[in-house]
């Protein structure tokens, strides 16, 4: 799971944007914003430099619990 389409809705820009900066079709930049595919960590790492973001923001980060049972 990742976070490219917020990130993009945070920034203003669309997935369209995304497609011609990635240079892929719209459909694989719609795909990877609806989380239908994952991109592979060198497109992940280019889409975060085109967001200007860490690549781990656009990762879903899952959250462990700090409590010991």
């Amino acid at each position: 799971m990742n976070r490219i389409k917020e990130v993009l809705k945070e920034q203003g820009r669309t997935q369209r944007w995304l497609a011609v900066q990635l240079k892929c079709t719209y459909v694989v930049a719609n795909n990877y914003c609806n989380n239908i595919t994952q991109p592979n960590s060198s497109i992940l790492r280019k889409a975060a430099h085109l967001l200007d973001v860490d690549p781990r923001d656009l990762s879903n980060k899952t959250k462990r619990s700090s409590t010991i049972h």
